[in-house]
């Protein structure tokens, strides 16, 4: 992906949480839309990841 649409990504994410909070029922609905078991899979392992590298800071 290039830097141009990274940056597109990111705004319509925050778009799409920001409306969220305000219509928690759309937002939710557009969520289930846009999550592929592929993106799923990649927030699971980024999570994963995120929490390893904070435990393995906080210890140091």
């Amino acid at each position: 992906m290039d830097r141009g649409k990274l940056g597109d990504v990111v705004v319509g994410a925050v778009g799409d949480v920001a409306g969220s909070v305000v219509d928690p029922k759309a937002g939710l609905g557009r969520l289930r839309s846009v999550l592929t078991a592929r993106g799923l899979v990649t927030l699971a392992v980024g999570a994963l990841v995120g929490l390893l590298a904070a435990r393995s800071m906080r210890r140091s």
